[in-house]
């Protein structure tokens, strides 16, 4: 079996574990397979391919998502480095609504999340150079796309470091509103 799949505290949210096969020439690990993931609510077709580099320990970048129709699934790895990965639960009527959750992966750990229609992603950079790769089921829609500000008191997201370079616009994105009922799928 190449993957592991657990549940995490948030409704459809999973942290995968990768199973390489070490030999003394080094690895070979499966990244993905439609199949595996379809068996654990990924069941729609990767649209989009993203590759991130994150320099600086203690970066934040976040919290995004695409609101429907351009909702999307999001499996996030690290590639190099480590980060804080965090998913809030903004789904209407979820078990999970505005609970966060926090995994550190890392190009050591080969874990993943994979985060369900509906969730903002975030993350805060554990060394000083981070390499990310997202897969996405919905191409990036300028319109759709929204965030929610990582200092929101409402979410209090326990980030491990201090916060050291959040861009501007990330650092403009707004708190919820008082009445935030949560996002429709």
């Amino acid at each position: 079996m190449h993957f592991e799949f657990a549940d995490t505290p948030l409704r459809g949210v999973k942290l995968v574990q990768r199973k390489p096969i070490v030999d003394e020439r080094g690895y070979f690990a499966r990244f993905f397979c439609a199949d595996a993931f379809y068996t654990v609510g990924l069941d729609k077709p990767i649209a989009q391919i993203n590759h991130t580099l994150t320099r600086g320990k203690g970066a934040v970048r976040g919290l995004h998502f695409q609101r429907p129709p351009y909702a999307e699934t999001k499996l996030v790895s690290c590639l190099s480095g480590a980060v804080f990965d965090v998913v809030v639960d903004l789904r209407a009527n979820s078990s999970s609504f505005l609970r966060w959750h926090g995994e550190v992966l890392s190009a050591e750990n080969s874990r993943s999340l994979l985060v369900p229609e509906g969730c903002a992603h975030g993350f805060q950079t554990l060394s000083d150079s981070c390499e990310l790769i997202y897969l996405h089921t919905r191409p990036y829609h300028p319109a759709s796309e929204d965030a929610v500000n990582i200092l929101d008191p409402a979410l209090a997201i326990e980030w491990p470091l201090p916060l050291a370079e959040l861009s501007e616009r990330d650092r403009s994105h707004p708190f919820l509103a008082t009445d935030f009922a949560g996002i429709d799928l």
